[in-house]
């Protein structure tokens, strides 16, 4: 989030927020693809995946609250 602290507008702000939220939501997608393969432990991708879930809606609160719709 170093580059939300330099942002210039609400607008800067929440399209910061919004570029973490795909990334958070892509780190779910690609957590679920090497679970479905089999070579990684289940227990720490479901650990990772419940995380990056965790992240993805404080991400999502905190946009729709940069954009007054909380």
């Amino acid at each position: 989030m170093i580059e939300a602290q330099a942002a210039f507008s609400r607008k800067d702000y929440t399209n910061f927020f919004s570029h973490a939220l795909k990334s958070a939501n892509e780190c779910k997608f690609w957590l679920g693809l090497l679970k479905d393969s089999g070579r990684a432990d289940k227990g720490i991708i479901n650990k990772l995946t419940k995380e990056a879930t965790e992240i993805a809606n404080i991400l999502a609160a905190s946009i729709l609250t940069l954009k007054g719709k909380n």
